[in-house]
């Protein structure tokens, strides 16, 4: 069993692994302070569908490696907007088209941007 991760710390390790399988626009929002829902949400773009289930796959297996698992996944079939709850962080992953048409990243604008030179 690994050390219990922080909600930052899940949320950096999910974008890492969403920016080693070629994801694009990876950005980290802190809610907490403005929301009930979760501490951290992660966007993500894959260039295709198919990039979108690779994304998601990838995110599941290296995150199951780390003894955590989704508490709750959807739109996998669909392939344009995933949605991967980690309780304390939730995951998007979306097709360039769905990202610019739900434009979450406008909706959750007041939350604090996360720094992310850390994938560099």
């Amino acid at each position: 069993m690994r050390k219990h991760m922080t909600s930052l710390e899940l949320a950096k390790q999910a974008a890492k692994f969403l920016y080693n399988k070629k994801a694009a626009e990876i950005k980290i929002v802190k809610i907490e302070d403005i929301s009930s829902l979760t501490d951290y949400f992660v966007f993500a773009t894959g260039t295709s569908n198919t990039h979108v289930n690779a994304l998601t796959d990838e995110l599941e297996v290296g995150l199951k490696a780390m003894d955590v698992m989704p508490d709750h996944l959807e739109g996998y079939r669909a392939n344009s907007w995933v949605l991967m709850d980690y309780n304390s962080v939730i995951v998007h992953i979306f097709t360039p088209e769905s990202r610019d048409f739900y434009d979450l990243d406008r909706l959750w604008q007041d939350g604090e941007n996360i720094d992310m030179s850390f994938l560099n």
